[in-house]
């Protein structure tokens, strides 16, 4: 067994709970914490660009209007609307035995932590062994709309999605598992051409991809959610957690990234 923390900390705005991710993985890298297995969710809602996404593919007005928030994260991907849903992350040093070798290696030993999961709340979830290949020149922003390698399908549609940022001596990787709602919210957030555009675009979303309910037909809480994955992760990758809380140092260096990085448009607004 190897021991980590599990941290549940409470709904947050985007910058703070980018930036905490941030800061545990830099102290990971020191070797000032634990392999840490965070839980949490977003309040307000708020929309994520992925690490090297055009900050040009927002609808400011539209987010605005809607009282979102939008944040750029440190993993790569394209855009998430995070409402309705269990944010995890999961960062640890490049020496732990499910974080070892290569993103596509770490993203398989995660799988099956997820998959026990939701097995467990009653979905019949598969593992994509392989990447769909987009369209040529395909500029959807959505993260949503194409399963990669390694993530949860069911029914053929795209349930969880993650992604991940390897750095010399840590790894991090952020997923998002709707709960409920509606998934074509996010087009409201997203720049398209036309209006008959964005209806292609929901309407895209909504063949490829999934909430819990969706699946069900019952609404699963965050709470029950997330006991689901402690056992996903206890059961298939051998951890013990230990529950904690960020120390000081994480704190101290997380409100120091709120304001120099994540509340910051020259990060945000990267072209």
């Amino acid at each position: 067994m190897t021991n980590w923390r599990l941290l549940h900390t409470a709904p947050s705005n985007g910058a703070w709970n980018m930036a905490v991710d941030e800061s545990i993985l830099e102290h990971i890298q020191r070797g000032e914490s634990q392999p840490t297995l965070r839980l949490y969710s977003w309040k307000p809602a708020c929309l994520s660009l992925g690490h090297a996404q055009s900050f040009l593919d927002v609808d400011m007005e539209r987010l605005k209007s809607r009282g979102w928030e939008v944040v750029r994260r440190l993993t790569g991907g394209r855009a998430i609307l995070h409402t309705d849903e269990l944010t995890y992350s999961v960062t640890g040093g490049t020496e732990e035995p499910v974080l070892a070798g290569g993103i596509l290696e770490s993203y398989n030993h995660l799988a099956q932590a997820l998959i026990f999961a939701m097995r467990e709340l009653g979905l019949p979830v598969e593992m994509k062994e392989q990447a769909d290949q987009p369209a040529a020149k395909n500029l959807n922003p959505v993260c949503f709309e194409t399963p990669s390698t390694y993530e949860i399908t069911v029914n053929g549609k795209k349930l969880i999605g993650s992604a991940q940022a390897r750095k010399k001596e840590g790894v991090l990787q952020h997923g998002s598992l709707p709960l409920t709602g509606d998934l074509t919210r996010i087009c409201q957030a997203l720049i398209f051409k036309d209006e008959a555009a964005r209806e292609v675009a929901a309407q895209r979303l909504l063949a490829r991809a999934t909430t819990i309910q969706s699946v069900i037909g019952v609404e699963t809480d965050w709470e029950t959610a997330a006991q689901s994955l402690v056992r996903g992760f206890e059961s298939q990758l051998a951890i013990q957690f230990q529950n904690g809380v960020l120390s000081p140092s994480e704190e101290k260096r997380a409100a120091e990234l709120v304001e120099q990085k994540y509340a910051n448009p020259a990060w945000t607004e990267r072209l």
